[in-house]
């Protein structure tokens, strides 16, 4: 009985999504901008030997470079206009709303609402593309002092291949922007987010075959794949409790009388999610980590005693690394969940309305009361996060386990695809209500 009632839900949900056109036509633009993506990460930079890029790829792969080539979906190893991904753009928002945060003329600005949050935006795409430039010059600087065993990564070295790479990558890198902010208007989901998650996701397939091979060749033996896999599943069930996971705190509404007619106490919850930042922690603390490559760069591929400790310090298993990493995904669990929930503003919103935490007096001893409980699940859901994205580094130590199977992609993938399913629902249910007011509308006429 009871799957005969979900296998009735499911085909109505069918029914209602072949009947939403405007539904429709945002997920296939969605679908028809990942596709332009995924083209331009196959467009190599102007000027490089792939040949050698590939070999000197291969050899210096590990660490920090690793995670910045999954992020880019595999841009980074061929080399692409694409090579930075969204990243230089997802720094100059961190360094933006840490500023908006701190600078009293950036928080009169935000509170002017859609004018002040549109200058905003503007400022963080010059920013991006100051932060791009930087980095795409770094990355210039740094492949003329590549070497490989057939000759050197760039044909031919000097001013016009900077120049050429700094515009080539900077476009790039301002197209995926544009891209981005198209998905988030057009279409369903968060622009940025689905773009990282295609990256990862398209090169899934080529990681788990690469993974059985090694199985095939003896590199891992057939308990330690079947260990992996279960690891991955554990992985993805625990992602999923955590996203679903809220603290409901309960919202108490007394009698009132409107004219004649008394309305009784009204009793809700206000739910506080376990995880308020969702995948933005990992990926903000990855965006950070990889700033220190455009210092690499700067001072070329072996240049030194500093350079060398960096890459060093930056290697899967090094204590340094998994202790910035963590530190920087707590910093910024906190830091995001505070700029998206104000226990203050929802304390106000409550007098207001005449609701209350039984218990607890209304205004500045509920948004305490607030806080002190938003800091608790806020805690638990950093470390989780922590967990979540460390836990592989540790077997990455031992076992040479393919970056994309690790806790941060694994993370981003369910996470985006939990996000976009409850947007696809909502338009669904916002679809359905449309159709039911215009059956009113029609029976009324009627009569």
């Amino acid at each position: 009985m009871v799957s005969a009632v979900e296998q009735l839900a499911k085909n109505a949900n069918f029914g209602a999504l072949a009947k939403a056109t405007e539904l429709k036509r945002r997920i296939m633009f969605v679908l028809g901008a990942l596709l332009v993506y995924r083209l331009g990460t196959y467009i190599p930079v102007p000027g490089i030997d792939p040949v050698v890029w590939g070999e000197i790829f291969s050899q210096k792969g590990g660490g920090i470079l690793d995670m910045f080539n999954m992020f880019a979906g595999g841009a980074l190893q061929r080399m692409t206009i694409f090579a930075l991904n969204i990243m230089p753009y997802i720094s100059a928002s961190i360094i933006m709303q840490l500023a908006t945060s701190m600078s009293p003329k950036l928080e009169a600005m935000k509170k002017e609402g859609e004018s002040g949050r549109m200058r905003i935006n503007q400022y963080t795409r010059y920013f991006t593309v100051l932060l791009a430039a930087i980095q795409a010059y770094g990355l210039a600087v740094g492949l003329e002092n590549l070497q490989g065993s057939s000759g050197s990564a760039v044909i031919n070295p000097g001013l016009f291949f900077r120049l050429s790479t700094v515009v080539s990558i900077v476009g790039g890198t301002v197209f995926l922007m544009w891209l981005g902010e198209q998905i988030t208007q057009r279409g369903v989901g968060n622009g940025i987010s689905l773009i990282i998650f295609a990256g990862i996701v398209a090169e899934l397939p080529r990681a788990l075959a690469s993974t059985l091979e090694l199985g095939r060749q003896g590199q891992f033996s057939v308990p330690m794949l079947l260990l992996m896999f279960a690891m991955v599943v554990g992985v993805i069930v625990l992602i999923v409790f955590m996203e679903r996971a809220q603290r409901r705190v309960v919202v108490q509404y007394p009698k009132r009388q409107v004219g004649n007619r008394m309305f009784m106490g009204d009793q809700n919850f206000l739910p506080l999610k376990m995880n308020t930042s969702g995948v933005i922690p990992p990926i903000f603390a990855s965006s950070l980590l990889l700033l220190p490559l455009t210092i690499v760069g700067f001072s070329g591929a072996e240049g030194g005693d500093f350079t060398a400790g960096i890459a060093r310090l930056l290697q899967h298993g090094q204590p340094a690394y998994m202790a910035l990493y963590g530190g920087l995904i707590i910093f910024f669990c906190f830091f995001y969940t505070a700029v998206v929930f104000n226990p203050q503003e929802n304390a106000d919103m409550l007098k207001r309305y005449g609701g209350f935490v039984p218990g607890i007096r209304p205004g500045k001893p509920t948004a305490e009361y607030l806080d002190y409980v938003l800091t608790r699940i806020t805690s638990v859901g950093a470390l989780y996060l922590v967990f979540i994205c460390l836990l592989p580094e540790f077997l990455l130590a031992k076992v040479s386990m393919p970056f994309y199977f690790g806790g941060t992609s694994l993370l981003i993938v369910v996470t985006v695809t939990l996000d976009t399913v409850a947007q696809i629902h909502s338009h669904l249910i916002a679809h359905q209500y449309e159709g039911l007011i215009k059956k009113s509308k029609l029976r009324g006429r009627k009569r």
